[in-house]
């Protein structure tokens, strides 16, 4: 298990460029739109042909797009002359280092202060298309640099051959100590969520996609009136628009003294945070559901969900700084003028589902804490490759059949590993899951692959799957809000958590196992009585029928 931990984290550390690095090769980079003049081959001294674009920065949304930005490295250039030009005109670069990486702009202020470099303000920068456009960085005259970028995505600076959100985060993986944890699924445990919210004593993070809880409303402003800091981050535009009661449970925590913005707007970083996690003191709350009734409130999904102590807490913490004070987070009674939200009642289901699987305090070896869309994509992917024993997965839905996830995990049946794959049966993707499903069948049938794959049956224990699962050889368990479809990967904020524990592992090993065999049967009130009455008349016609029988 550790071996496996070492080579994902050794692998993680090669493939993370630092933000911003610039490309090293010789020629054209493929993939990258970036290419470098051959190195002069004069001995000694500095290169001036070193000097490299590494970013461009073309869509500020501002007025009159003030503060574009282009971003060079030096790179121990001593060129007495640099200029940047797009074909049409041209400009110098002044006052510049040999040891500089540079961002130079005609109003700093707007992206460079967010830029790893330093400023450098010219009057009459470059007018950068948005629609896309070659620029060329030369060094005495000679071709040092050439990056080429398509159409720009507003707030997004092209950077190692794509867009990146400016002000997004570059968090590496991280590995860190374990100690004790509490495992728990919805809907049976709908107070393991919110016990640590209701125990603060310090501080509430709560990061959320949609928040309709009216018991996680009172829990909160319950914490503001014991001197708790509480602070709520959530997603702006949330698929449908953002409910009334939403928004009414939102002015109620603001009224109290919470904190909340709303990722968005035309600076958005993400195109969903889909995050949902909370920060309590020095424990961390990782789930994949939703703050809402039919979520955290145990009224339909079956979800999983996972407590644990620092320091998983200290880094999910930096994880809500960078986004809490990013530019895109819009205090709610800001973001909230003149809007008119829906009619959605968002309040879900009020159904309530026996217990069967009670939350379960666990030794806990170690953690991994992924992000999406830093690095998330690349870590469970290789969780998914050192795979040896078995691999079973739970998902509301997979994006097709081409899913990188979905990918490595049939690559894990062909080397032998077992793989076992539930997906939901809810109305919404029901088709698209059975067509998967079948599809699965077949190339497991073709190539006799130890690979089952199923729609839930979840008879009385839920009422559909919203879970985000996967269990690796009985030892690991991945809980957390990413989605197997690649805009999640690259689009989203998600967090999410590979815990390494055999118990934790066996504990969501049994959930899966129920879930796939179909849940437990509940009779309903009415079947149950016709069953009865019917026993008793059946019962009643055979006393009749032996009393005729014995009478002389």
């Amino acid at each position: 298990m550790y071996r496996r931990l070492v080579l994902v984290v050794l692998v993680a550390t090669i493939v993370l460029a630092p933000l911003g690095t610039a490309v090293a090769t010789v020629g054209s980079t493929p993939g990258t739109g970036i290419e470098r003049a051959d190195p002069a081959t004069a001995s000694g001294g500095a290169d001036p042909t070193r000097a490299t674009i590494t970013a461009v920065y073309p869509d500020p949304v501002t007025d009159g797009d003030r503060g574009e930005c282009v971003v060079v490295d030096l790179a121990g250039t001593e060129a007495a002359n640099l200029s940047l030009s797009d074909g049409e005109d041209s400009i110098p670069i002044p006052d510049v280092d040999g040891n500089d990486r540079v961002c130079v702009s005609d109003d700093p202020g707007v992206a460079c202060r967010r830029i790893d470099a330093r400023s450098i303000a010219v009057e009459d920068m470059l007018d950068l298309s948005n629609a896309g456009e070659t620029l060329t960085l030369r060094a005495d005259g000679t071709v040092a640099s050439r990056v080429s970028y398509g159409e720009a995505q507003s707030a997004h600076w092209y950077r190692n051959g794509s867009w990146h959100p400016l002000g997004g985060t570059d968090f590496d993986p991280v590995t860190v100590q374990g100690g004790t944890g509490r495992v728990f699924v919805l809907p049976d445990s709908p107070g393991a969520p919110v016990a640590p919210l209701r125990n603060a004593s310090d501080r509430i993070l709560l990061a959320g996609y949609s928040f309709a809880s009216e018991r996680v409303t009172r829990t909160l402003r319950s914490a503001v009136d014991r001197g708790v800091r509480v602070r709520v981050l959530l997603d702006g535009a949330p698929v449908g628009g953002l409910p009334r009661r939403e928004a009414r449970l939102l002015d109620r925590l603001v009224d109290a003294g919470v904190d909340v913005r709303m990722l968005g707007g035309p600076r958005a970083r993400y195109a969903f945070h889909h995050a949902k996690y909370a920060v309590v003191d020095d424990r961390a709350v990782v789930l994949t559901e939703n703050w809402k009734p039919a979520g955290v409130g145990g009224r339909s999904s079956r979800g999983w969900g996972v407590v644990l102590g620092d320091p998983t807490a200290a880094r999910l913490a930096r994880v809500f700084r960078a986004d809490a004070t990013a530019p895109d987070a819009i205090p709610w009674t800001i973001y909230r003028t003149g809007r008119n939200f829906s009619a959605t009642d968002g309040g879900g289901s009020t159904r309530t589902y026996p217990v069967r699987f009670g939350s379960r305090r666990v030794p806990v070896d170690c953690v991994e804490v992924f992000v999406a869309p830093d690095n998330a994509g690349r870590g469970i992917r290789e969780l998914l490759r050192s795979a040896n024993e078995s691999i079973r997965v739970v998902q509301m839905t997979v994006d097709g059949r081409n899913d990188s996830f979905l990918q490595a995990t049939l690559a894990a049946a062909r080397r032998g590993v077992r793989v076992e794959i539930l997906l939901s049966r809810a109305w919404y993707v029901r088709e698209e899951n059975r067509k998967l499903v079948r599809w699965l069948r077949r190339v497991a049938e073709r190539e006799n692959l130890p690979l089952a794959a199923r729609l839930t049956d979840p008879r009385s224990s839920f009422e559909k799957v919203h879970a985000k699962g996967i269990v690796v050889d009985g030892d690991i368990v991945v809980v957390g809000s990413l989605n197997w479809n690649g805009e999640s990967r690259r689009r989203n904020r998600e967090v999410l958590v590979a815990v390494y524990s055999r118990e934790a592992a066996r504990f969501f090993g049994r959930v899966f196992r129920s879930d796939w065999r179909g849940g437990a049967w509940r009779v309903p009130i009415a079947f149950g009585v016709a069953v009865a009455l019917v026993c008793f008349l059946a019962v009643a016609r055979l006393g009749r029928w032996i009393s005729f029988d014995q009478s002389p």
